[in-house]
């Protein structure tokens, strides 16, 4: 397996991406390959003061790089050799099996549609979001960015989506679906939810319990739970809050430990035809780190392809 990241992506590049992937080589298997995709010079520094061998990885040149403020389709079509770009062109000739990056979110989604495309029937991909439940696990929260609006026929693919990378992810093999509501009676929510709910529950492939509240997040009611990307982003923001605010407090407990982001390190963008991973722009090496064993995880769950074939006419 080979684990492309994008080295010069997020605001504490390349140092933590570089120490994140030299911490990341110690856990993964001998047969998992990292690939550092940026600036081959400013890469091999941070491994010579990291006190690390310049044969370490795999390093591909990228010249130019990204920034967290630069508009992304005019980013990507402006800068054919940015280390995103780069990456995915690797990803679209299948020289790496998955790609993981820590820079311009919206770069990131829009290079995955102008190289690997989104899977045919698939009508809109989106970032499926980490969100911690009582039970000590983790449940799926999607969409946490990529469309601030949705259509119901959208949300209602993302409960498909949602529901098989649960099952493949956690080998969970019936996830149970919410939608994310102002209350839990059918006929309660906004027109595209109520619309939504329709369509879901006539999905046979669902196990769907219709909608939950905001009281229900990290309860273990809905291992998957579907919002638009306002929403999810907002309740992701949210939860991500909370970990550093009962630290100082001195909260100590293993539930308490699920909110912390860097644990994860990542979110995939489902629905695209090949495997993205996507980090906080803040990620530490920690982050980075779990981000590129999460990056294993999702190959070997094979939940692109579970996608495609889910998809096929």
């Amino acid at each position: 397996m080979r684990i492309g990241i994008d080295a010069m992506g997020g605001d504490n590049a390349p140092k933590a991406t570089v120490l994140g992937a030299l911490a990341a080589k110690k856990e993964l298997p001998s047969d998992v390959q990292i690939v550092l995709i940026g600036h081959k010079q400013r890469i091999e520094e941070e491994l010579i003061l990291a006190g690390a061998s310049l044969d370490s990885f795999e390093i591909v040149h990228a010249e130019d790089t990204i920034t967290m403020s630069e508009h992304p389709t005019k980013a990507i079509a402006q800068k054919p050799n940015s280390s995103v770009f780069v990456g995915y062109k690797l990803l679209a000739s299948k020289s790496i099996d998955v790609l993981c990056g820590a820079g311009n979110t919206g770069a990131m989604l829009v290079g995955a549609m102008f190289t690997v495309k989104a899977i045919q029937g698939v009508i809109r991909p989106g970032i499926a979001g980490f969100i911690p439940k009582l039970s000590g696990q983790y449940g799926i929260l999607f969409d946490v960015g990529a469309n601030a609006e949705c259509k119901p026929d959208v949300l209602a693919q993302f409960a498909e989506m949602g529901s098989i990378y649960h099952e493949h992810l956690f080998g969970n093999p019936n996830p149970t679906v919410g939608i994310m509501s102002l209350g839990e009676e059918e006929e309660k929510g906004t027109l595209v939810t109520q619309a939504t709910f329709q369509l879901i529950k006539i999905n046979p492939k669902i196990n769907f319990i219709g909608n939950i509240e905001g009281r229900d997040v990290f309860n273990n009611k809905a291992d998957v739970i579907i919002c638009d990307g306002y929403m999810g982003n907002v309740i992701l923001k949210m939860a991500e809050s909370l970990y550093p605010i009962l630290k100082e407090r001195n909260f100590v407990d293993p539930f308490i430990e699920l909110f912390n982001w860097q644990n994860v390190g990542g979110s995939p963008i489902l629905g695209v035809n090949e495997n993205v991973i996507i980090g906080h722009g803040s990620s530490t090496d920690y982050a980075i780190k779990n981000m590129l064993i999460l990056a294993k995880q999702h190959v070997d769950s094979e939940v692109t392809r579970k996608i495609k074939e889910a998809y096929k006419s």
